[in-house]
């Protein structure tokens, strides 16, 4: 079974990125633009703008958390999808 470690950006004048981990990358995305996401994504409409697919819970958990907590990376991640 495969995991996704994705990061999101929201359309709005300010925006706001959100990572998270899933089974079902596509479901995922439209439960956050349709406010059924983790509390943070609602109200905002959400492109995809990185997807990282791995082979096991634990490796998506930790890349996650690494990704969540590596600001430098994640303001590269966010230069590159502009």
């Amino acid at each position: 079974m495969s995991y996704y470690v994705y990061m999101l950006k929201s359309i709005s004048r300010k925006p706001a990125t959100y990572v998270g981990y899933t089974k079902n990358l596509t479901n995922r995305i439209k439960l956050h633009n349709t406010g059924k996401g983790a509390k943070f994504t609602r109200g905002r409409q959400w492109r995809l703008i990185y997807k990282e697919k791995l082979t096991t819970k634990n490796q998506a958990i930790s890349r996650e958390y690494y990704i969540k907590n590596n600001r430098k990376l994640r303001n590269l991640i966010k230069a590159n999808n502009k």
